[in-house]
């Protein structure tokens, strides 16, 4: 090859390294060529298949193997070309950093690309608590990884890596003691993203703490809720690893539950109106007959006869949950009316004991 080489310098009248420099460079426009056939051809097999992986894969590869491909060209071209030792070396090693940094852009557009994929709305009902999770498990694999390319680039520049792992070491207890707080706010949002306790756009409230609301941003440091009366509290995320949480927006069913007095003067007819009570709400559209369904007499109150009804509605949307409670209440008055009874109230009977009457004469 190197006689071929030097006859055609000779015939050209061109220097040997120059024209070695030129077919390097010719090689590889005609591989760029080639490999933008072959990554073409891998896009129309990846659309043919019905997996989404791969044509993630091929677009994650695609660019960085075009870089890859040049790479290796200016390597080739180096070794065709002589240069100073020292210079040399530096440029190859500044070739192995660059495999690092391309190594790593790969497998930083391979992790977008699965979180777009995951958070795709074609992929169905995803929840916001799952796309809450993949979010967070992306972001702390894109810092892990590049966090890893860090040393790896620091590495091949001739640091000592070891060194600044030990000292890194001794610092993390130090900083570790200082910024507890701060670790502690850190770990608690991983564990309310991995955890799912809540995400955002959940009403949820603590018996603990007074706190109360819809959830609006998690971040690394603060929960953000906004309460009721529109204000913004901002809660620590390690406090919720210390108290309990109600999430009131995943529950199935909201539930009815009242105790209404009848007066003492209606007691024959309170077996009637509680079977006809319990009759309407089985016949009821917006009742879950599927849940408990309590109406029964349960006690003689001071100045009442008290029965109870306890069901679930199907909704759980507070407004329409409150309008059909509505209509229930005013059912159940209707009944008490059309059997000719009332609702008791507060009463008291009082008794005079008078004394005899004096005898007349």
């Amino acid at each position: 090859m190197s006689d071929l080489i030097a006859q055609w310098s000779d015939a050209l009248a061109i220097d040997a390294t120059l024209l070695q420099l030129v077919l390097v460079v010719l090689v590889g426009a005609i591989a760029h060529v080639a490999l933008d056939v072959i990554l073409r051809r891998l896009h129309k097999v990846a659309a043919y298949s019905a997996k989404v992986w791969d044509d993630i894969f091929v677009s994650a590869i695609e660019n960085p193997v075009r870089c890859l491909l040049w790479v290796g060209v200016a390597q080739m071209a180096l070794h065709v070309y002589e240069l100073a030792p020292a210079l040399e070396a530096a440029l190859l090693r500044a070739n192995d950093t660059l495999l690092i940094l391309l190594l790593a852009w790969f497998l930083h557009r391979l992790i977008s690309g699965v979180e777009q994929e995951m958070l795709c709305s074609s992929r169905g009902a995803a929840t916001s608590v799952d796309k809450a999770t993949v979010r967070a498990i992306s972001k702390l694999a894109r810092i892990t990884m590049w966090t890893i390319t860090a040393l790896m680039v620091l590495q091949s520049l001739g640091v000592s890596v070891e060194g600044l792992l030990a000292f890194g070491g001794i610092g993390g207890i130090a900083v570790g003691f200082a910024a507890k707080d701060l670790l502690a706010n850190f770990f608690g949002g991983i564990s309310i993203y991995l955890d799912r306790p809540f995400t955002i756009g959940d009403w949820i409230r603590s018996p603990d703490k007074q706190i109360e609301g819809t959830v609006e941003s998690i971040g690394w440091r603060l929960t953000v809720i906004r309460t009721f009366d529109q204000r913004p509290l901002y809660v620590p995320n390690a406090v919720f690893s210390q108290i309990s949480v109600e999430n009131p927006s995943r529950m199935f069913n909201r539930r009815i539950y009242e105790t209404i007095g009848l007066r003492y003067e209606d007691a024959s007819k309170v077996g009637t109106i509680v079977n006809e009570v319990r009759k309407m709400l089985q016949a009821h559209e917006a009742i879950d007959r599927d849940r408990t369904l309590i109406v029964n007499f349960v006690a003689f109150g001071p100045s009442s006869l008290d029965f109870f009804v306890y069901t679930f509605t199907r909704t759980t949307v507070w407004v329409e949950y409150h309008e059909i409670k509505q209509q229930i209440l005013l059912s159940i008055l209707e009944i008490i009316h059309r059997n000719g009874a009332d609702v008791a109230f507060p009463t008291q009977t009082l008794h005079l004991n008078q004394p005899p009457a004096e005898p007349t004469e």
